[in-house]
């Protein structure tokens, strides 16, 4: 990971966790945002993205803000998220991962927000705004 301070950005949007029967295609509204998560498995469907796109009577759970760690990085890097969520853990906060090929993303709840930040800073890392 080298020895500068890792960044995270907190995107201004609020998320949402969405489920959906696992055969459904994937909806239109599902990847429109700068930050989307789509992932299918024999059990569910499942999108992350703005509330603002979710339709109504979709199952979701609201309310999630999202920090992107700056990268990239090389699939080679050991304990990076290791490193950010177990500063999480010690202060008691709930976290999502999503990784993608070039970084990682973060998912807390919105009254978890504050807290997060704080204990990511006070562990070293950088928090953009």
């Amino acid at each position: 990971m080298g020895t500068a301070p890792l960044t995270f950005t907190l995107s201004p949007e609020r998320f949402a966790v969405c489920r959906l029967d696992p055969g459904t295609p994937v909806p239109a509204w599902a990847g429109t945002a700068p930050f989307s998560s789509i992932t299918r498995t024999a059990d569910e469907l499942s999108v992350i993205c703005p509330e603002a796109a979710v339709p109504a009577g979709i199952s979701t759970a609201t309310g999630w803000r999202c920090l992107k760690l700056e990268g990239p990085f090389d699939f080679s890097v050991t304990g990076l998220v290791a490193s950010f969520s177990s500063a999480l853990a010690r202060a008691g906060i709930s976290v999502m991962v999503v990784c993608t090929y070039d970084t990682d993303y973060l998912l807390v709840r919105g009254p978890d927000l504050d807290r997060a930040i704080a204990s990511l800073e006070s562990d070293g890392f950088r928090i953009g705004r």
